[in-house]
Parts: structure tokens; C-alpha cells; sequence
């Protein structure tokens, strides 16, 4: 039991409304940590539209998903969240009233008194190449992210995409694979350009292999790939070895396991009480674009609304002693202390 993580709550969604619900919970001396399937902060804003401007966050006429992540980050500096990222929660199991027992796909499980799911339209899920045959290979030899680097080293590592996800991985590996192979269907990359730079000075350097084509049949058994065949534009076929391959062909969004958790749906959505945004589960919240109640917009700020609402029922679970005092921040010497500006 020395490996169970313990906190007060835990969020399932590391986007601006997750982010901001950190703050809202910490005025309210309650500590959270935050799970993402993604490896990095920011949920949709980082993901999708990472320069994309946004113009309806209060008091900030123009600011991009990224500016908005990085400025939230900075927000909850003085609570000190912890964050797991590259990680999907599975199970929510009850083990107490209130305590729940929360596992994710890597095997670490958590305990906590209260459960939010922050999840936006639910769990961004990798896109399947159009590679035929390469289903018993996944899991195996075939992966879609990468959960320990070690896993990788001494191996021929092929990773397929012209992104940033597949540029800074081709980076990260290189070093401890035996030999590696970016594939790409066209010379031109969408990744960052010193990225870009880093990567074809190694190919110059023979550190590493760039092949131009796209793969069009995988070799191997029992799940072990052995060599990838990769066809050029104009149909020429190279056959590549290697025992590992990470493919990265984007995300879509899914619900993925919400919908196993028994909680009451509308669709796809996670039907809430709209005074706490609490589910039908009692302790298990849901806010920003996951949730529905009548008049429901999908909104950044609703989101933000949402988790304040929400951080004021959850002190009930963690603090049930306490009686619960609203304050203000522009006014409170108590709230100014725990944000250091006191």
C-alpha cells in the first residue's frame, strides 16, 4: 500500500478549467493533483490551437491557448499541484464515505475524498495509421506514446510523423536507441524549425536515418516487429529494420472510460447538479465542457464559474469540520497570505 498516492482531490483534465479549479481548491486549503493523458499542460488550448487567439476570457482582450496555460500555471505557483501527465484514469472504485480509489492505464492508483473530471469533451486518444495489419503489434512493438524512454534503448527505433510530438521524440531517442528512422510523407515538417535544424543536422552527421514516404507494410510475429517497408512517391519500396515503432498520426477526441464510471449521461456528456456541478455520484464533480445542465454554454469562463461553484461543495468532503467562510481575495489578509502577496 506504500505506492497509493494520497490527496484531497484529484482532477482528471490538466486544461485551463482543471488549472484554474487548483486555485479556486487551494484558497480552500484542499491539495490536488492532476492526471492528463496528454505529456504536457493546457488540455485543447495547448493541443489544438496553441497560437490560436482567444478573445472572451475576462479583462484579456487577445490572449492564445498557450499564454492562457502558461498564466494559469503561474496562478496556482502557490499551491504546488502535482501534475501526471502521459497517464489515463481507468477505474473509480468507492472505498469509503467519502474515499474513493482511483487507478490510472500505468498501474498508479490514488486515494482521495473527491473526484473532478475536468476532461473537456473526454480523453484525446492517438489516430490509428493507415498501416495495414498493425493491430497485433500495438502495445508490443507498436506504441503511441512513450511511458519510459528506457524501454527504448539499444532498439532500432522507427517514429513515423513530421510533427512536433514526432520531432522531439526523434530528439529524445536518439541518443539511446541502437539506430533510428524518422519517416515522413513529404520533406517538409510541421514542427518547430529548431527542431526541424536539430534533426537534419544528426541525419547529416549519420547519426540517424530520414526517410521521405510513407510506411506501407510492417514484418514480424507474434506481435515483435522486425523490419517496416516504407514506399517513396514514386513507388519505390526500402525496407527498413526495426523492432520499435511510434507512430504519431495526431489525436482525436473520445470519452473513452467516463462512461464505464456510473455516472449518470446525457450522450456523452456527465449530467450535474447545477448549484455544485456535482454527478449523481456523490464526491465525483464535473466541470467546463464534459458536464450538461439546462442552459449549458461551452466556455472557457463557464468552466472557470463552474470550478469556484464547485471548490465551495468539495470543502464539505475534505473539511467537514470546518465551517466553510466566503471570502474575497481583494480583502482577505488570510487568502493574500496563501497567494504570496500578502
Amino acid at each position: 500500500m506504500s505506492d497509493i498516492i494520497k490527496t484531497d482531490v484529484l482532477i482528471i483534465g490538466a486544461g485551463p478549467v482543471g488549472l484554474f479549479a487548483v486555485f479556486e481548491l487551494g484558497l480552500l486549503d484542499i491539495k490536488a493533483h492532476l492526471v492528463d493523458i496528454l505529456d504536457k499542460v493546457g488540455g485543447q488550448c495547448a493541443e489544438l490551437y496553441p497560437e490560436k487567439p482567444i478573445y472572451d476570457i475576462p479583462g484579456i482582450p487577445l490572449i492564445t491557448g498557450h499564454g492562457l496555460s502558461e498564466a494559469l500555471m503561474e496562478q496556482i505557483k502557490p499551491f504546488h499541484p502535482t501534475f501526471h501527465l502521459g497517464e489515463m484514469v481507468t477505474t473509480i472504485e468507492n472505498i469509503g464515505d467519502p474515499l474513493f480509489r482511483v487507478t490510472t492505464d500505468t498501474g498508479k492508483t490514488f486515494e482521495c475524498k473527491s473526484v473532478v473530471i475536468a476532461a473537456g469533451g473526454g480523453s484525446f486518444q492517438p489516430k490509428r495509421p493507415p498501416i495495414a495489419g498493425i493491430e497485433p503489434y500495438e502495445d508490443k512493438s507498436v506504441f503511441y506514446a512513450v511511458r519510459k524512454m528506457e524501454n527504448f534503448r539499444g532498439k532500432d527505433i522507427m517514429i513515423v510523423g513530421g510533427g512536433d510530438s514526432a520531432l522531439d521524440w526523434t530528439l529524445n531517442l536518439q541518443p539511446i536507441a541502437k539506430r533510428l528512422t524518422l519517416v515522413h510523407r513529404r520533406d517538409d515538417f510541421r514542427g518547430a524549425p529548431d527542431s526541424v535544424n536539430k534533426m537534419r543536422a544528426l541525419v547529416a552527421a549519420g547519426s540517424m536515418d530520414l526517410r521521405i514516404g510513407q510506411v506501407s507494410e510492417l514484418e514480424g510475429a507474434d506481435g515483435q516487429l522486425a523490419a517496416a517497408s516504407v514506399k517513396d512517391k514514386d513507388g519505390a519500396v526500402t525496407r527498413v529494420a526495426c523492432d520499435a515503432m511510434l507512430p504519431f498520426f495526431g489525436l482525436t477526441m473520445k470519452l473513452g472510460p467516463v462512461a464505464d464510471w456510473g455516472l449518470e449521461m446525457d450522450g456523452e456528456l456527465v449530467k450535474v447538479d447545477v448549484s455544485t456541478f456535482e454527478s449523481n455520484r456523490p464526491g465525483i464533480f464535473a466541470i467546463g465542457d464534459i458536464n450538461t445542465y439546462p442552459g449549458k454554454l461551452k466556455l472557457i469562463l463557464s468552466g472557470f464559474h463552474e470550478g469556484a461553484l464547485m471548490s465551495q461543495r468539495v470543502h464539505h468532503y475534505i473539511h467537514p469540520e470546518k465551517r466553510l467562510v466566503f471570502q474575497y481575495t481583494t480583502s482577505s489578509t488570510s487568502l493574500q497570505k496563501k497567494l504570496g502577496v500578502a
